[in-house]
């Protein structure tokens, strides 16, 4: 499809604009294809990809942003007023089709609004929604919302299901993805109002609806598509992410406390590292905003260079794939 251009809010996240130059060098070397934008301070971004290689740093553009948007400010107000911040450019590029894509690992809040103001909603979408790919024992999941949308109506959790079914489907590569609603039970009588009545309009419609989920079945892999209000989404991603560092920090303190521990990790480190590789979010690294008009990706907060190089590999994917476009055609279905 040709060149593929993607604007970068370069001083968005907690280890900006280093890392997030270092990711976007990296996928220029990796992906011939790519030509990237980054929109922020001018001469701390050229300071950090002047080494690059002449072939990779041509390949990289400059926007300069006199403006950040900082992680404790409050979204839409912070996108409305800061029109020369390096976010707010960003979301421009996409809208006025200089850009394909926009990936920013900085207030997520503002991402959503940046989404909706600036680059606006698909016709039939009432709210977006940010979906996460999770690595599980059985099979990858899509869940979503994990945060675009705190509070939801039935038609919302309806349209996040049939955004998360074409992205499963179209992007991911599932044939024909089991999509399930998080409840607090797997019983009809289970959930709220809202969920109960998202179930009903959900039974109704053409995908292969499998009912209700509960949070142990996410772990499993017992669903390609679970989709919940953003609120309860973003509380299973963080309680996830938690468990797993935590995980992960009692194991070397016991291993540091026993001897024999000490050595038997000697023979455990390739298993080890496969374990990690299997589960480690980097690889996946962005996570899309569904339901706008342009391939719009929020990356972690503490994203470092392979996280952004994750999050460029799975946005250059959704635009090959043509997802806007994907989700465009189910709503017009």
């Amino acid at each position: 499809m040709g060149k593929i251009t993607i604007v970068l809010d370069a001083m968005g996240g907690d280890n900006a604009p280093h890392e997030i130059c270092k990711g976007a060098l990296d996928a220029c070397g990796t992906y011939e294809d790519l030509e990237l934008v980054l929109a922020g301070d001018e001469e701390k971004v050229r300071a950090c990809i002047e080494p690059a290689a002449s072939g990779v740093r041509n390949r990289i553009s400059v926007v300069h942003a006199s403006e950040t948007i900082a992680m404790d400010e409050q979204p839409a107000n912070a996108v409305r007023r800061k029109r020369n911040s390096s976010l707010r450019l960003a979301m421009e590029m996409v809208r006025s089709g200089e850009a394909q894509g926009c990936i920013s690992a900085g207030n997520t809040g503002a991402i959503v609004a940046g989404g909706v103001l600036v680059v606006g909603r698909l016709k039939g979408i009432d709210r977006p929604a940010l979906g996460v790919t999770l690595p599980t024992i059985e099979r990858p999941t899509f869940l979503l919302d994990v945060g675009a949308t705190v509070r939801c109506r039935a038609e919302s959790l309806y349209q996040f299901a049939r955004m998360g079914n074409v992205y499963s489907k179209k992007i991911m590569g599932i044939g024909q993805p089991a999509v399930a609603l998080l409840a607090n039970g797997t019983e009809e009588i289970k959930g709220d109002e809202t969920v109960a009545e998202a179930r009903e309009l959900l039974s109704e419609a053409s995908l292969n609806f499998k009912g209700y989920v509960e949070g142990d079945d996410i772990v499993w892999g017992r669903a390609d598509v679970v989709v919940c209000d953003g609120f309860m989404g973003n509380v299973i991603l963080k309680f996830g992410e938690g468990l797993m560092y935590g995980a992960r920090s009692i194991i070397r303190e016991e291993m540091g406390n026993r001897l024999l521990s000490k050595v038997g990790v000697l023979f455990m480190i390739p298993m080890i590292k496969s374990l990690w590789a299997r589960f480690n979010y980097e690889k996946y690294g962005g996570t899309p905003l569904l339901g706008v008009r342009g391939a719009i990706f929020k990356a972690h907060g503490r994203s470092k260079a392979p996280a952004i190089f994750g999050a460029l590999s799975t946005a250059r994917n959704f635009i090959i794939k043509g997802g806007v476009d994907q989700i465009r055609e189910e709503l017009g279905e």
